[in-house]
């Protein structure tokens, strides 16, 4: 198996594990009270993630190697990503939910930034086909992508504000 094809089998193993952290987040989430902001927006990220992971075994030539350089700055990310998710602990969902109530997380790298889960995945979006030399794939995910959390964070950032005493 190439490097393309372990890459690719890492991260839908990894997407799956995360989905099914979400789904039990989310269950406890709702079971507390949480409401979920923006339930109308959450299947275009469904769509666009499970079209990012599936165009690139169908548009690229398994065979390319990787730019060593971008794959190891995606390779970087994964950590950063997984503290960005276990810092939000049992809040962390791929839903927009909000638990009315609940502290606002703090720590780990939302010490420095608000939303730095968005700027990994939109990073990853981008340098994993850059790497294998799928320039189209990365310019129209990462398109779609930022029109998705351009609005996102929008919706999030206004649900979040009583909260930040804003």
């Amino acid at each position: 198996m190439t490097v393309f094809y372990w890459t690719l089998a890492f991260v839908a193993s990894q997407r799956l594990a995360e989905l099914a952290w979400a789904a039990h987040n989310t269950a406890r989430l709702r079971r507390l009270g949480a409401v979920e902001a923006d339930p109308g927006g959450y299947p275009y990220f469904v769509v666009l993630h499970a079209g990012w992971l599936l165009s690139l075994p169908l548009l690229m030539p398994a065979a390319v190697q990787p730019s060593w350089l971008l794959f190891g700055l995606f390779v970087l990310l994964q950590p950063i990503r997984l503290w960005a998710i276990l810092s939000l602990g049992h809040y962390w969902s791929t839903r927009l939910l909000t638990l009315p109530g609940a502290p606002l997380v703090c720590t780990g790298p939302y010490r420095w930034v608000r939303h730095p889960n968005y700027l990994i995945v939109t990073a990853e979006i981008a340098l994993l086909p850059l790497a294998f030399g799928a320039f189209a794939i990365a310019a129209v995910f990462c398109c779609l992508n930022l029109t998705l959390i351009i609005r996102r964070i929008a919706i999030e950032d206004a649900v979040l504000a009583p909260r930040r005493g804003l």
